[in-house]
């Protein structure tokens, strides 16, 4: 079952990029009693997307892109996140 939070992740990041590719996978359970994790089961997370928007964009240009569209979700609401956002056909 996915969290409410991952659930947001994913209509946020497919409404941004209409991604060819989307996984939200919720990794807060590797992390339970670690720094960061505050009990909801929804701190840490790992973002793979692939969509046409990230085509001739840095690595970290491709991040901030997908940080901007995440809004408050990153360092307010989740702990950790991590990206690896590519352009069709890498």
């Amino acid at each position: 079952m996915t969290g409410p939070i991952a659930q947001e992740i994913e209509r946020l990041l497919a409404d941004a990029f209409a991604p060819a590719h989307l996984a939200v996978i919720n990794d807060s359970a590797s992390h339970a009693g670690h720094m960061g994790d505050d009990g909801t089961g929804e701190s840490h997370f790992t973002v793979e997307i692939e969509s046409a928007a990230f085509a001739g964009q840095s690595r970290l240009a491709r991040q901030r892109m997908v940080i901007k569209a995440l809004g408050d979700i990153p360092g307010q609401r989740v702990h950790a996140l991590a990206i690896k956002a590519r352009a069709p056909g890498e």
